[in-house]
């Protein structure tokens, strides 16, 4: 009885109504999904980098983020490597270029460097998307241009200062890598990560008879930072780059 009164209680403009109401809710068009795009790719693939790490990385995964399929970014990108190009690229654009001082390139070369290293450890293991790779993103490139004109900038000979560049990249690329798999064993119980004070009791506990000078420099071979030990690198590369290339 109470389910007919539910059903009938209403005059009938308002039955009408509802009906109508609801035959318009029928007729509504489905919200349009969001285009597929180079920057939605992009977008995803450094969430996957952000919250699951660069090795979880796969154009299968970035679909599932997007809510689409393999076909619908295969219309936009070639391969895996393609998406590394676009990750390393996004990284870049964010890079700041100062205009090249030659009082001050040194620490021009270090500040720009500085920000690559920080950007790659905020997402972990996403350098190795640097390594081997031809750059051909305009962002990219306008990085290596930067830098490149501050080499000049300081004196350095084209030479000098292009495989400069190749080699303080390289460095770059390889230290935030390292500091991402210090981070990841840690992350998974840390047995194979030690302490300064561990290292140094392992260092003073070897033979004297075969490693003296690590052990009377235990001190000296485990002081220092991470980004310490980047500082003084960086230096030392640029600090030895006027005498030119020597055979």
């Amino acid at each position: 009885m109470s389910s007919y009164s539910d059903g009938h209680a209403r005059c009938p403009r308002e039955r009408r109504a509802a009906r109508h109401a609801s035959a318009r809710a029928e007729a509504a068009p489905k919200p349009r999904k969001e285009p597929i795009t180079v920057e939605r790719i992009t977008d995803a693939a450094l969430q996957v980098v952000a919250t699951e790490g660069y090795d979880a990385l796969t154009v299968r995964r970035v679909t599932a983020v997007l809510g689409t399929g393999p076909s619908s970014l295969y219309a936009h990108i070639v391969n895996k490597e393609d998406l590394d190009d676009l990750l390393i690229g996004r990284l870049c654009a964010q890079i700041e270029l100062p205009e090249p001082d030659p009082a001050t390139w040194r620490q021009q070369v270090l500040d720009v460097y500085g920000q690559i290293r920080d950007l790659y450890l905020k997402y972990p293991g996403v350098s190795r998307a640097a390594l081997a790779m031809v750059p051909t993103h305009l962002e990219t490139l306008r990085v290596s241009e930067g830098i490149l004109a501050i080499l000049l900038a300081g004196g350095i000979e084209p030479q000098t200062a292009a495989w400069a560049l190749d080699s303080l990249t390289l460095y770059v690329t390889a230290y935030a890598w390292e500091r991402s798999l210090v981070q990841q064993r840690q992350q998974h119980g840390g047995e194979w990560v030690l302490s300064r004070e561990d290292l140094i009791d392992r260092f003073s506990g070897l033979p004297e008879e075969k490693f003296p000078r690590t052990r009377q420099y235990a001190a000296e071979l485990t002081s220092g930072t991470g980004h310490d030990r980047f500082v003084f690198t960086v230096n030392l590369i640029t600090q030895n780059l006027a005498g030119g290339i020597s055979g």
